[in-house]
């Protein structure tokens, strides 16, 4: 069975993977894709744990490893290079009857006219970087923590254009405000719309100040305007900053109980964003199971 199909069956829960960059940091590295090359046996280390865990999908450490990020933060790695390593890694942990997501996010600048970067050449890069991941052997794509949503839409159409391999694209809001907002200012509904009108596989929402608890009002409302299967990948909380340093601090058992509020909102596909762990996804697996 192939990740569209199942995608398309009905009623079945899909557990995600937790946390990379806060797994990373946690052992003195850094939380970027360049740990694909510098340390693969920490990377690899953090993809076994979230199998042990019980996930069924794992997202590759690529985040942001597409060509204008690279350059523009003088990161230092090979585009082609980070992004193969980053599928061979994750596909390596997966193993048999599990699938790996080739992960995408912003290029890390505004797009015209609120910034300096033509959509052209996001959309090029994000093409790249889509190629890369499918010639490395992904199931498909996730193009998650977005917060605008002309990106967002350049980079499914960019994923598309690539294959037929499916695209769940994730949206990061910032407030519940007037229907759910991201930082541009997108809501929920709206960007439940767009992206399902723009062919996308899966939608929802990951990451970004809300708690799990808010994140399933977030759910939704993209429920409301799509029949397409709803993503959740929460926090481990709301970020709070500590003598100077981003903390998220929700117990496991805390955070499965708003995951699966999360799935009671109509959320499919559940995972978590930064400051989940392995025991943070393992609790979820069960909670998931207990329901």
């Amino acid at each position: 069975m192939n990740l569209s199909e199942l995608l398309s069956r009905k009623g079945e829960t899909i557990l995600l993977d937790g946390a990379m960059g806060t797994q990373l940091a946690l052992s003195g590295l850094e939380m970027g894709g360049q740990s694909n090359i510098s340390h693969p046996d920490a990377v690899l280390a953090v993809h076994r744990h979230y199998v042990e865990s019980g996930a069924s999908l794992l997202i590759t450490n690529t985040l942001t490893m597409n060509r204008v990020n690279i350059e523009s933060h003088s990161i230092g790695v090979d585009v082609r290079e980070v992004n193969l390593a980053g599928v061979r890694l994750a596909r390596c942990a997966a193993g048999v009857g599990r699938y790996v997501l080739g992960d995408m996010s912003s290029t890390g600048k505004m797009l015209k006219p609120h910034g300096n970067l033509p959509e052209e050449s996001a959309y090029a890069a994000f093409e790249e970087q889509a190629s890369i991941l499918a010639e490395g052997g992904v199931d498909g794509f996730i193009v998650e923590t977005m917060f605008d949503l002309r990106e967002a839409l350049c980079a499914l159409g960019a994923c598309k254009k690539v294959g037929d391999l499916p695209v769940i694209v994730s949206m990061t809001f910032n407030t519940l405000k007037n229907g759910g907002r991201t930082v541009m200012g997108d809501s929920a509904r709206d960007c439940a719309t767009a992206l399902t009108d723009a062919g996308a596989s899966a939608v929802g929402a990951n990451c970004g100040s809300l708690d799990p608890l808010e994140m399933a009002q977030v759910v939704s409302w993209m429920k409301e305007k799509t029949g397409l299967p709803l993503a959740a990948q929460p926090n481990a909380g709301r970020p709070r900053l500590v003598e100077g340093a981003t903390v998220f601090d929700m117990s496991p058992a805390d955070f499965a109980s708003g995951a699966c509020a999360c799935i009671r909102a109509g959320a499919r596909l559940v995972g978590g964003c930064c400051g989940t762990s392995p025991a943070h996804i393992k609790a979820l697996h069960s909670a998931i199971r207990n329901e």
